[in-house]
């Protein structure tokens, strides 16, 4: 049974869950619909928009202490392979997850504690984008030996003028992994600029 969380909410993953080793982590979005006027009237559209989901891998100070500790379009895993990124998705469109990253909690290393997941707009300032154009954002959390969804949050706040969305992690607790639900929205434009949070 999946379990709805809201924004701050914090769950046990593997508490409640004998065995769970391996998860995927699936976000999914939507391009919003808008009316456009022309020649034989009002069309609506989708907006041609492409997020970019990734990965930040922190230690127990919240800091990022490697730059391969970044998991994203253009380094889909990690260096020791507990976080596979499963490439990039250009549109948004269709029903389903939109982009998925594999994690491995058995085998995320002990300088690991914490696995921040963030979305971005690509090229947002030169297409003058942000996520008051994305509707339907979410996270889900599935258990990757039976494809059943454990956790899933939706978004359901307004981040229009917000260019990048802190979605939420999985971090260490008490020798137990838990989900946090963070739902933050920033004026971060690239990944480079959302890592520097954590330098």
């Amino acid at each position: 049974m999946t379990i709805s969380l809201v924004k701050g909410q914090k769950i046990d993953l593997t508490k409640g869950n004998a065995g769970l080793t391996k998860v995927v982590v699936g976000l999914g979005w939507d391009p919003a619909v808008i009316e456009k006027k022309g020649f034989f009237g009002t069309k609506k559209t989708a907006v041609e928009i492409d997020c970019d989901a990734s990965v930040i891998l922190l230690d127990a100070n919240g800091k990022l202490t490697k730059e391969k500790n970044v998991v994203y379009f253009a380094n889909l895993q990690s260096p020791d392979g507990s976080v596979v990124h499963s490439g990039d998705n250009r549109t948004g469109e269709g029903d389903g997850d939109d982009e998925q990253i594999s994690v491995n909690l058995s085998q995320v290393p002990a300088d690991v504690s914490k696995i921040i997941f963030v979305v971005n707009i690509y090229d947002c300032v030169n297409r003058k984008q942000d996520f008051g154009l994305v509707q339907s954002a979410y996270i889900r959390i599935l258990n990757d030996s039976n494809n059943q969804e454990l956790v899933k949050f939706n978004l359901t706040d307004s981040y229009a003028g917000r260019t990048s969305l802190i979605v939420g992690e999985i971090y260490r607790h008490s020798g137990e992994w838990k989900f946090n639900a963070i739902g933050e929205g920033s004026t971060d434009t690239t990944i480079g600029q959302l890592v520097k949070r954590y330098t």
